[in-house]
């Protein structure tokens, strides 16, 4: 990529390839800007986005089971002692409960609706969020949590 461009551009390019995996390192060579550019860009806030995108419920689900059985293994080893680990045991499993219960429509709905409040409030400020997107937008909702309730009949 060439040097040249705005820090606006090469931010936007950035935060693309950050989200996409890339190192740092990488993506500031890349780019086009230093390496202290680019930690001071990850710090506003890009770490937090790229971990809630990457890690999966069923990633969750796995690490808490490998943490429960590492505990297990421990406890066994140590004179097959298991009963300190009750409460410990017990939180884990209840997180793990929590964890695997699926969204519902009526989640999707609230997450949806949060959404399209979000953009009306944007829209006053950002032009490329137009009332038609928003419409379209709303629309393509509609369908979705139709064709999702259609699929659980």
């Amino acid at each position: 990529m060439s040097k040249k461009g705005s820090n606006k551009d090469k931010k936007e390019i950035a935060k693309v390839l950050y989200m996409a995996g890339n190192s740092q390192k990488d993506i500031a060579a890349r780019v086009g800007v230093s390496e202290t550019t680019m930690t001071k860009w990850v710090k506003e806030g890009w770490q937090e986005l790229r971990a809630a995108k990457n890690i999966t419920r069923p990633e969750l689900i796995n690490k808490l089971l490998l943490s429960i059985n590492k505990k297990l293994e421990k406890a066994i080893e140590k004179d097959g002692d298991i009963d300190g680990l009750g409460d410990q045991l017990a939180k884990l499993a209840s997180t793990l409960e929590k964890l695997d219960k699926k969204a519902s429509v009526v989640d999707t709905i609230d997450v949806f609706s949060a959404f399209v409040k979000w953009l009306e409030l944007q829209s006053g400020h950002d032009t490329a969020i137009t009332l038609d997107l928003i419409k379209q937008i709303n629309n393509l909702q509609n369908r979705y949590v139709s064709s999702t309730l259609t699929s659980a009949l």
